[in-house]
């Protein structure tokens, strides 16, 4: 019969848990609720790493919760802001308490794990070769099915081992518990630690609770708010529509913790645009299970694009990234692959504020890390909010929504029909070099496009040749508007005034509609040249006479009328499906905005807006490329530099060395004034005597 704890009895029972989020905080304060009548003297705290940062407060609070515990159990701790705060209060920690459990995070906090006669301190203990089988080789080969697979096993196979291995077996439950962490769970991890490790005045509470086994959910599944139970296994269990199919990977863990709001805003998003989302989630942190269970079909993709909103890669997480094995299961899908991500390190007020958007931790994890795996679009869709909570923010996820929507429509729009804008650039900026840009033959490129375009199928009249094509941008009616390129189309300032939303922050910077670039006083003009549903336009300067580099650093400054009325012709008026931004580099990605993360309020976002973005860039440039791919939300495709090889000498120079390395081989007293003489005269020749 389980035994009752009276409130009398020196049974307090101090847990502290410490871990990377605020995912927990909820899960734990039911697991609380749930222990009062078995555990009345329960302290539970939870500390997350996300918070520390912006608050020095709550770290001093976290360690004094670790200097106190009886228990402490620490969990997703992987980077060095996360560890280094605490992990001399965890050193100092581990002998004075009942037990400390640390898992699923980096080394040097795994290895201060003691429970009983079982530790890591060693470093070289079976466990660690356990954790690195369930890890897995980096090669592509482990799943995350098969690690939870093993990890159901290894309890099992411990079970009737006497000695220390029930610590290593209580070790393997607890972290099955942690990943399966609904409330449910998580309550009987506490009561498992505390039934086998209480100590000293608690000793008393040895074996006196029930600890149930984990509750196991699906390893691979299904999550939707409006599912039986939200947690599903079979397609036929989710909402039905006839919309194109958006594959949507989630955390389990938000999904079983019911901190999900983030996710439900984003579904409910893609369903107001249009779109079936199917979203799926797989156990630990690889998605390629999920992925080939509900995103294919027979070996092909059957959904119309891939959105992750797990905010880390899509094989490994933050711990570790394959981007190998990511790649080669794109490659297979062949459809768009979009991460987008929450800002769980600060909350959605400070990621709003700051002018950095995503803290440099953020931008490492859940942008630089998904790039790798070819990732596109990184869009914040939600965060924390200042209560702990997951929320959606309704405006960037109704944009993420809009974004895929015009991917998916443009997927399924047949060639002939798809309208294209191509932008060119002034490079450098304001230089008055219409049409250049870095290692790249422009109008030669662009004509080889443009054929390359009509040969698939596309609707474009190709001109005769790269000259043809130069003459039809840089002259024709040029002239007649005293402008750089031929005038393509005028946007009136009537119309301007009336369609631009920004309108007051370009005048405060540039004054009354419509400024003094690209314009005749009554219209903006929009240089550029249609071939058929090809729009090849040409990219309005900078705005800054000699000192084009200042919008870059002065965040309160706008671009100028033309520079908006060229992008905002383009989506309109032209209704381009997609834009492409033809060599390196433009101006769009440098305009004022934050650096990662961006915002309704940041000119690159503003300016794209859900307009499809490809962008022609050189490879040796992969830094400001980055600026491409965040800011302007562009998937790159690289061309190369030209090759660097050794120009030797012409050939009347060639024949002189020649000569002269003849006369150096000579023996000493051989006959030299044959070849002196030879050498004399091409000497002369090359007017070098």
């Amino acid at each position: 019969m389980q035994k009752r704890i009276s409130v009398a009895d020196p049974t307090l029972v101090r847990v502290t848990v410490v871990t990377m989020d605020n995912n927990l905080h909820g899960v734990l304060a039911a697991a609380g609720k749930s222990l009062q009548a078995e555990l009345p003297g329960l302290t539970l705290s939870v500390h997350a790493a996300n918070s520390w940062a912006s608050d020095p407060e709550a770290l001093a609070a976290c360690h004094r919760d670790i200097a106190a515990a009886d228990i402490v159990l620490a969990g997703m701790l992987f980077m060095d802001e996360q560890v280094r705060p605490v992990l001399s209060a965890l050193e100092a920690r581990r002998d004075g308490c009942d037990a400390m459990v640390c898992l699923l995070s980096a080394g040097e906090v795994v290895r201060l794990t003691r429970m009983g006669g079982f530790s890591m301190a060693g470093g070289s203990s079976g466990a660690i070769a356990w954790l690195k089988r369930l890890r897995g080789k980096s090669s592509g080969g482990s799943s995350g099915h098969g690690q939870m697979a093993m990890l159901r096993r290894l309890p099992k196979l411990l079970r009737f081992i006497p000695g220390t291995a029930q610590d290593a077996r209580a070790y393997f439950l607890t972290m099955q518990y942690w990943l399966a962490g609904s409330s449910e769970n998580m309550a009987n991890a506490i009561r498992l630690l505390v039934d086998r490790y209480a100590a000293g005045p608690r000793v008393a509470l040895r074996g006196s609770l029930r600890v149930k086994p984990p509750i196991v959910y699906p390893d691979i599944g299904l999550y939707h708010p409006a599912a039986r139970d939200h947690i599903v296994e079979s397609l036929s269990d989710l909402p039905r529509s006839d919309a194109p199919r958006v594959g949507v990977l989630v955390m389990r863990s938000y999904a079983l913790s019911g901190n999900s709001a983030h996710y439900d805003g984003v579904l409910g998003a893609l369903e107001a645009a249009g779109l079936q989302p199917i979203p799926a989630f797989a156990s630990g942190l690889d998605q390629r299970e999920a992925v080939r269970r509900y995103f294919m079909r027979d070996g092909k993709a059957s959904v119309d694009a891939v959105l992750s909103l797990t905010g880390f890669s899509l094989v490994g997480g933050p711990a570790y990234n394959d981007a190998n094995a990511a790649e080669a299961l794109l490659a297979e899908l062949d459809v768009p692959y979009i991460a987008a991500h929450p800002v769980e390190l600060q909350s959605l007020a400070q990621w709003e504020s700051d002018a950095r958007g995503l803290l440099p931790t953020e931008a490492a994890l859940m942008v630089a890390i998904p790039e790798l795996d070819g990732a596109t679009q990184p869009t914040t869709f939600g965060g924390r909010s200042e209560s702990g909570t997951m929320v959606v923010h309704p405006e960037r996820a109704a944009k993420l929504a809009a974004r895929i929507a015009r991917l998916v429509a443009l997927r399924r729009t047949a060639r002939a029909e798809r309208r294209v804008a191509i932008v060119l650039f002034n490079f450098p900026p304001n230089a008055g070099a219409v049409g250049t840009a870095a290692y790249l033959s422009v109008f030669a490129s662009l004509h080889n496009t443009l054929r390359g375009m009509a040969e698939a199928g596309y609707s474009v009249d190709v001109p005769a040749d790269a000259e043809a094509l130069r003459r039809a941008l840089l002259g024709g009616n040029s002239a007649i508007f005293g402008t750089d390129a031929n005038v393509a189309a005028r946007v009136s300032v009537n119309d301007h005034v009336r369609e631009q939303p920004w309108l007051d922050e370009i005048e405060r910077q540039w004054g009354p509609a419509p400024g003094r670039q690209n314009t005749d006083g009554s219209s903006l003009f929009i240089l550029g040249a249609q071939f058929g549903n090809v729009f090849v336009g040409v990219q309005p300067a900078f705005g800054y006479e000699g000192d084009p580099m200042r919008l870059l650093f002065e965040h309160s400054f706008a671009p100028t009328h033309a520079f908006c009325a060229f992008y905002r012709w383009i989506a309109t008026r032209f209704a381009a499906d997609a834009v492409l931004h033809f060599g390196t580099h433009g101006a769009l990605e440098f305009m004022p905005g934050k650096q990662a993360g961006l915002s309704a309020a940041c000119w690159p976002d503003r300016l794209i807006s859900d307009l499809p973005n490809y962008y022609l860039y050189a490879s040796n440039n992969p830094s400001e490329g980055m600026l491409a791919k965040r800011p302007a939300g562009a998937t790159l495709i690289s061309y190369l530099t030209p090759p660097v090889a050794s120009a030797g000498l012409y050939k009347g120079l060639l024949e002189l060395k020649a000569s002269i390395d003849r006369w150096r081989a000579l023996e000493p007293g051989s006959p030299r004034d044959s070849l002196a003489e030879l050498i004399q005269l091409q000497a002369s020749e090359l007017e070098l005597a």
